[in-house]
């Protein structure tokens, strides 16, 4: 008979060793559905790299794929630890993410790790060193703050008795206790990162450094008027430009017993589309409502294509007795199509609650036919002006053309109260569709009004943090930064670098000089350092 202990014994080595194996499948399954789901994400990312970023639908599926990347990477990691805890066994062979280096240009410490004085396997003292293997891991150090003291010695004449001394150094705003970094942060995190001052103050007094909500106010104010020649600089470029993108997003203003919704307004200049050579630019105005005066007076004196939505309040700019001239209205495609997919998306009304009887099939028609177009666009993207619009005469003209042919037979036959009538009125209404067609007679036109809305996306996610602006100065003053920040972003340059060299600097340019620090044509302390040398 066999021993019961030795077959107990046994049961329990092979439980344990088809835990093991259950611990390791798990861990590889985790692992490869991490990396299926990551190239799910790659795929996505690069379809909406090629074909844009308009189409709803693909900004969701990324959206649930990074979403869903998170959630079995972490289940992937947690099996690896948990497949190592249970198992003494040789470990599955787990594919290594690729990652890419660290940065070179940050400092490196390191750290070796004692080595060994005899041979592991011999015990003889007779080691040589034949190389090393280094494992690089990130790590952050607390921010550091420092008071700079600058010391101005006075010497006294023995001859004369008088004193002499340095001059005092220039600071860049009245009243200056903040050097130049400092005060570009507190800005940059006030309007490009959403951070409100009084936020702020309570990090940094975590930090050790007690700063009050009207000492930092009254600093940003006095960096705003430091540096309203360069923001004039900017907007005489933006409107300079031949064709502009206009747009508007409401804005929480305090009033009393509550808030009012104001506006805040974008007007864009981007050539890249038509291959045009001039930087891109931004500026941002408040205003207390929506009223049609306001972009009248925004764009007084500017005559040229101004790309928006079909809000009323711009029709006095396209009046044929305007002065200098009328601006020419080149409507948004996105805004069209977006009214017929709100019709079509299957997966949003069935999310919503809605039966089949909801979703038109007209609408996924012109989806369809309007996505058409958007194909032959990407193609011609940032092609001379020439080009383009001889390839929109050629493909789009015919499309738009035929569209419009069988919305009109459509929408014969539908009822004024269709959800889906709505829609096609408003793209075919007398005083929409000129301004749709307007890209079939310019090759400067773009389809869509996409880079005013990405312009407003800033003060979307600002709204949620500080959630209204306190006057309607602070509102203007938030429409100048926004400007500021937001030019930097659109020339590919890290905004609070920019402003602290602004900052640093401005004062003792002469006015000539000024457009060199534009930020098109700024460029980091290294670069004018190397340059010099």
């Amino acid at each position: 008979m066999s021993d019961p202990v030795s077959d107990l014994e046994k049961l329990r080595a092979e439980l344990a060793a088809t835990k093991a194996e259950l611990a390791q499948a798990r861990a590889v399954v985790s692992t490869s559905e991490a990396m299926i789901a990551g190239l799910k994400l790659e795929i996505a990312l690069l379809k909406r790299e090629q074909y844009g970023h308009s189409a709803e639908r693909t900004t969701r599926l990324i959206d649930q794929l990074e979403l869903q990347l998170e959630e079995l990477v972490t289940d992937a990691a947690e099996d690896a630890a948990r497949a190592e805890k249970t198992t003494k066994v040789a470990a599955f062979d787990r594919k290594k993410p690729v990652r890419k280096p660290f940065p070179e240009h940050l400092p490196r410490e390191r750290v070796v790790i004692e080595a060994p004085t005899s041979c592991s396997c011999c015990g003889s003292e007779r080691i040589v060193k034949m190389g090393e293997d280094i494992t690089e891991t990130l790590e952050v150090v607390p921010r550091q703050w420092k008071v700079i003291q600058t010391v101005r010695e006075k010497f006294t004449c023995r001859a004369c008795e008088k004193i002499s001394q340095a001059p005092a150094p220039f600071h860049p705003t009245s009243r200056g206790w903040a050097g130049p970094s400092l005060l570009a942060m507190i800005v940059f995190e006030k309007f490009g990162q959403h951070q409100p001052l009084n936020r702020q103050a309570e990090r940094y007094a975590r930090e050790g450094v007690d700063l009050s909500l009207s000492t930092l106010a009254d600093q940003v104010g006095a960096v705003a008027e430091l540096l309203k020649p360069l923001h004039d600089l900017i907007a005489a470029h933006v409107l300079a430009a031949e064709r502009l993108h206009g747009d508007d997003t409401t804005v929480p203003l305090l009033a009393r017993g509550g808030t009012k919704t104001a506006r805040l307004w974008t007007y864009l200049r981007d050539d890249r589309p038509f291959g045009g050579t001039a930087p891109p630019a931004v500026i941002f105005r408040f205003s207390r409502d929506r009223g049609g005066a306001h972009p009248t007076e925004h764009l007084k004196g500017w005559q040229g294509i101004l790309q928006a939505d079909a809000y009323a309040g711009y029709n006095d700019l396209y009046r044929g007795d305007r002065k200098p001239g009328p601006v020419l209205p080149a409507l948004c495609w996105s805004h069209a199509r977006r009214k017929f997919f709100e019709l079509a998306d299957v997966e949003g009304n069935i999310r919503k609650g809605k039966d089949a009887k909801e979703i038109s099939p007209i609408a996924f028609e012109a989806v369809k036919r309007i996505d058409a177009l958007f194909d032959i666009e990407r193609g011609i993207t940032g092609l001379d002006p020439a080009v383009r619009l001889e390839a929109r005469k050629a493909r789009s003209a015919p499309l738009v053309a035929a569209l419009e042919r069988w919305l009109r037979a459509q929408r014969a036959q539908l009822s004024k109260h269709a959800k889906v009538a709505k829609a096609i009125d408003y793209s075919l209404s007398p005083e929409h569709w000129p301004g749709f067609t307007r890209f079939l007679d310019d090759g400067r036109v773009c389809l869509t009004n996409n880079a005013a809305e990405r312009s407003l996306r800033g003060v979307a996610l600002g709204r949620k943090s500080w959630l209204f602006a306190g006057s309607e100065r602070g509102g203007q003053r938030a429409a100048f930064m926004y400007s500021l920040i937001g030019t930097a972003k659109l020339n590919g340059i890290d905004p609070q670098a920019w402003l602290a060299d602004v900052i640093a600097r401005i004062s003792d340019l002469p006015l000539s000089r000024l457009p060199e620090l534009l930020p098109w044509h700024w460029k980091p302390l290294e670069n004018r350092s190397a340059e010099a040398a």
